[in-house]
């Protein structure tokens, strides 16, 4: 098939790992993959300048991409605007992969493919859009999404269309760890990020507060932001900013426990990440890890509650080698009972599926043309 992916800028995120993963494994089983972005938005001048008085230097418009690690075809447009006609070669499926691009495919002639949407997250909270982001569910489009709860979602909000679960996987080759045991200083890992509903502040709260009874507790964190004033690191993390993708696993891998506290998701990554890497995490029930930690590689907290997880940290930090151990087999079977071909190969047939039925409804509409079409009607003018 030729398969065309929309993207808005392409960057590190969550959502963009996950398209970078359908489109390299859907190029090496043979498919012809496109992948169109734009750069990020421009910001007013006045927002430029503040930025570089403030010491963040000029924004730049494009940036690292996880696409910049997969052998696949990436055009980006001249400006961030909505992808046309014009940007797309002729393809059998064009997949939109947020709610902009979801408004971008409603638009494209037929040629562009068949038209699927990639639903990722409640896109409701991401965006001040509210109300467009809802009619895109109810757009014309093959739908397919990544957690049960989104597919519960959808048939709240668009309870007439069909829409695919296919859930995220992770990547084996890149997140790995040989079995271990406890190390002989607890360390305890995040993710760094300022977006509130991440939940961070959740969690380094916690950190804090488990640092008072363990106060040996080693700190561990990455991610592509720099500590503020409103959401400070603690004195003495050791924190990776922008770290290569191949230090990823190392850094999951070095810890006892990881820590996701988020306050919604669509899947969570990270979750699966750091599973796959033998550390068992410590979640509250946002997205796919309700299931995922449910399955005994680690403890699920309510959110909003830092003593909840920082008395979840003690605990692990308290289990002995084997109880440990136990627990980082069982993250490990989890996440790697499930892999990024299967969920490909259950991807692949959605968009089959989403092309045969494109086909079937342009046949009866040709058929129903012929049916109108009468050769002994001469109408007269």
């Amino acid at each position: 098939m030729r398969i065309t992916f929309l993207l808005p800028f392409a960057g590190t995120a969550g959502g963009t790992r996950v398209v970078a993963a359908y489109a390299d494994r859907l190029a090496r089983g043979g498919h012809d993959v496109l992948v169109v972005s734009t750069p990020k938005r421009d910001r007013p001048l006045r927002v430029k300048i503040r930025m570089l008085l403030k010491g963040q230097g000029w924004p730049k418009l494009l940036g690292p991409s996880h696409l910049d690690h997969v052998d696949v075809k990436h055009r980006i447009i001249d400006r961030f605007r909505p992808i046309t006609d014009a940007d797309l070669p002729d393809a059998d499926v064009v997949i939109a992969t947020w709610w902009e691009t979801a408004e971008w495919l409603a638009k494209l002639s037929p040629s562009k493919g068949a038209k699927v949407h990639l639903i990722q997250h409640d896109e409701t909270v991401l965006s001040d859009q509210k109300e467009r982001v809802l009619k895109t569910w109810s757009l014309p489009t093959h739908k397919i999404t990544i957690a049960k709860w989104l597919v519960d979602l959808g048939r709240d909000r668009a309870p007439n269309e069909q829409i695919d679960l296919v859930p995220n996987a992770v990547d084996l080759n890149q997140f790995r760890a040989p079995p271990r045991g406890k190390q002989n200083v607890p360390t305890v890992g995040v993710m760094y990020s300022q977006a509130h509903f991440k939940g961070c502040d959740v969690s380094l709260a916690a950190m804090r507060m488990a640092r008072e009874k363990i106060p040996n507790l080693k700190l561990v964190a990455f991610g592509t932001q720099d500590s503020n004033e409103t959401l400070p690191l603690p004195d003495g993390i050791h924190y990776a900013k922008y770290p290569a993708q191949d230090q990823i696993a190392g850094i999951y891998a070095s810890c006892d426990v990881w820590l996701f506290a988020s306050r919604t998701e669509g899947f969570g990554l990270p979750v699966l990440e750091s599973m796959a890497c033998r550390t068992p995490v410590i979640a509250t029930p946002a997205g796919a890890a309700a299931r995922l930690v449910g399955e005994g590689g680690g403890i699920l907290v309510n959110h909003e509650d830092p003593q909840a997880m920082r008395d979840a940290i003690l605990r692990i930090c308290a289990m002995d080698g084997d109880s440990w151990r136990q627990m980082s087999d069982r993250a490990h079977q989890t996440a790697t009972a499930y892999t990024w071909d299967d969920a490909t190969a259950r991807f692949e047939a959605s968009l089959k599926r989403a092309a045969k039925q494109r086909a079937a409804d342009r046949r009866i509409s040709d058929e129903q043309s012929d049916e109108d079409f009468d050769p002994e009607y001469s109408p007269s003018f």
